[in-house]
């Protein structure tokens, strides 16, 4: 079901006509700046749909990129938009709790996939999944839905994070060394609340 919904999201609807739209994901680029000094860093951008941020990883120098979605419509758009550049980047279509892989990435960046999983069993593959394929001493940057943000995104149920309960969920695999409260303005003209974390995989 999740699939069907999101692939319908990304075939009736434009790309600023989402809320999550953004046009140059500041707040994401300047986090993998921060912790991938070395542009052959692997990197995995969980949720990437046809957001721009592997547009300006690729425009840094970034070399060793992958795009992970559910909806196909939304992998094909991206690679559309890429044209000849999209051969550089790996794409992955899999809902993320039916991931599996055997790469191991330096950064994992997931802006609002995770807040959609409301099941413990769906939160407990993911926090599993992060930790087998985040190398140790790599980095996950995690952007949630705060405490205070919305209920519903794309007329779904999410969970809502504040950066302590972030850090409670993955303490087990991942040091906190950041977090902080952003604001996202829609092109809607509203704001969204959310919380980022940057975390240390821990060595174990």
């Amino acid at each position: 079901m999740r699939k069907e919904h999101w692939d319908n999201i990304y075939s009736t609807k434009a790309m600023a006509e989402v809320s999550w739209f953004q046009e140059i994901p500041e707040t994401s680029l300047e986090l993998i700046k921060r912790v991938a000094k070395n542009k052959d860093a692997s990197i995995i951008d969980v949720g990437g749909g046809d957001g721009f941020l592997v547009d300006e990883l690729i425009q840094l120098g970034y070399n060793n990129i992958t795009v992970l979605d559910i909806s196909e419509n939304a992998i094909n758009k991206a690679k559309q938009r890429l044209g000849d550049i999209a051969k550089n980047v790996k794409w992955i279509i899999s809902d993320i709790t039916e991931f599996n892989s055997t790469e191991k990435y330096d950064v994992w960046h997931d802006r609002a996939v995770f807040h959609f999983l409301t099941e413990d069993s769906d939160i407990e593959k993911y926090k599993n999944l992060v930790n087998v394929n985040v190398k140790n001493n790599g980095h996950f940057i995690l952007a949630t839905f705060a405490d205070n943000g919305p209920d519903k995104c794309s007329g779904l149920f999410v969970s809502k994070y504040s950066n302590k309960e972030q850090a409670v969920k993955f303490k087990d695999y991942f040091t906190p060394l950041d977090s902080f409260n952003y604001e996202h303005s829609t092109p809607f003209g509203t704001t969204q609340n959310f919380t980022f974390s940057v975390f240390n995989k821990n060595n174990n």
